[in-house]
C-alpha cells in the first residue's frame, strides 16, 4: 500500500486518504496527543513519549519563554517610555541643553544626565551649573536635531532606524566626547550595518577621532577594496588635506595588499620540484 504522506506517487496522484504507512500513522498520532497534552496545558508521561515529541515539546515551551521574554521586554520599555514623555513635554525640567549653531535650547532633567554620563555629572557639579533651570550647558558638537537624538537615547536607551542612520557618527562622537558607552556600542553596530564605498572616509575618519579600532579596521578594510573609486573622487582631496596620517596608512595598506599579491602569484607559478 502507498502511503499519501511519505509515497513518492503522492507528488503527482492523490491516493485516498486512508491510505498511511504504520510509521506516518504513529507520528501523527503522537503530534495530535502531543499538541493535545500542549493545548491542555499538561505534558505526556516521560515513559511514553517517543524522544522526537519530547525535542518538539522542548522547542515549543523554548518558543513559549521567548515569547513571554518579549512581552516582559516590551513592557519595560513601554513602562521606561515614561521617561521619554517627560522630556518631549519638558515636565519638571531643570536644565537647558544648548545646541550648536544657534539652535533651540532643550529643556531636560539633571539627574538623568548625570546618572547616563559621568562627563555630565562632572559639568552638572560645578558652580556654573548651581543655579536657577534657566542656566543652559552647551553642546556645540552638534545640531538641534542630533542634539535631540542625544537626548532621546539617553532618556529611552534607543532611537528611531531613520535617526540612527541620519546622525550615528555624530552621536558616536557625541558619546565617545560624553562617556556614553552603551550609546557608543549602538551606533558603532549601525554604522558597522551602513558602511559602503560612498561613506567610508568619513567612517574612518570618526573611528579616528573616537579611537574605535574595530571600526577604524572595517572602514580602512573597505577603503582599500574599493580604492580605485575613492582615490580618484573629490571627496579623497578633502580628506587628505585633514587626514595626511591616515592617506600614509592607507597607501601603505594598498602596497602591502599589491606585494602580497605578487608573492601569491610568484608561487602559485613557481614549478613544484624547484628548490
Amino acid at each position: 500500500m502507498d502511503c499519501c504522506v511519505c509515497s513518492p506517487t503522492a507528488v503527482g496522484f492523490r491516493l485516498p486518504r486512508n491510505s498511511i504507512c504504520v510509521s506516518c500513522y504513529e507520528g501523527a498520532r503522537c503530534m495530535i496527543v502531543f499538541l493535545n497534552d500542549l493545548e491542555n496545558g499538561r505534558s505526556s508521561d516521560e515513559g511514553s513519549t517517543p524522544a522526537a515529541v519530547k525535542g518538539l515539546s522542548n522547542v515549543f515551551k523554548w518558543m513559549k519563554e521567548m515569547k513571554e521574554m518579549e512581552k516582559a521586554l516590551n513592557r519595560k520599555a513601554e513602562f521606561l517610555g515614561g521617561f521619554v514623555a517627560a522630556l518631549t513635554d519638558a515636565l519638571h525640567t531643570d536644565i537647558l541643553v544648548q545646541p550648536g549653531g544657534g539652535g533651540a535650547a532643550i529643556p531636560a532633567h539633571r539627574a538623568l544626565l548625570a546618572a547616563r554620563s559621568e562627563i555630565f555629572k562632572t559639568v552638572l557639579m560645578s558652580d556654573e551649573c548651581k543655579a536657577p533651570p534657566s542656566v543652559a550647558i552647551s553642546l556645540p558638537e552638534l545640531n538641534h536635531d542630533q542634539l535631540q537624538c542625544l537626548l532621546e537615547f539617553l532618556y529611552r536607551g534607543t532611537i528611531s532606524e531613520d535617526d540612527a542612520g541620519r546622525h550615528a557618527c555624530a552621536l558616536l562622537l557625541a558619546a565617545d566626547k560624553y562617556d556614553v558607552p552603551f550609546l557608543k556600542s549602538f551606533c558603532e553596530s549601525r554604522i558597522h550595518g551602513t558602511l559602503t564605498a560612498a561613506n567610508a572616509l568619513e567612517v574612518l575618519e570618526v573611528s579616528e577621532a573616537c579611537a574605535s579600532e574595530t571600526l577604524r579596521r572595517t572602514a580602512m578594510s573597505a577603503i582599500v577594496e574599493h580604492a580605485e573609486d575613492i582615490v580618484f573622487s573629490s571627496r579623497f582631496d578633502d580628506f587628505a588635506l585633514k587626514n595626511a596620517h591616515l592617506c600614509v596608512e592607507i597607501t601603505r595598506m594598498l602596497l602591502r595588499g599589491m606585494r602580497d599579491k605578487r608573492a601569491s602569484v610568484a608561487c602559485d607559478g613557481r614549478p613544484e620540484n624547484s628548490q
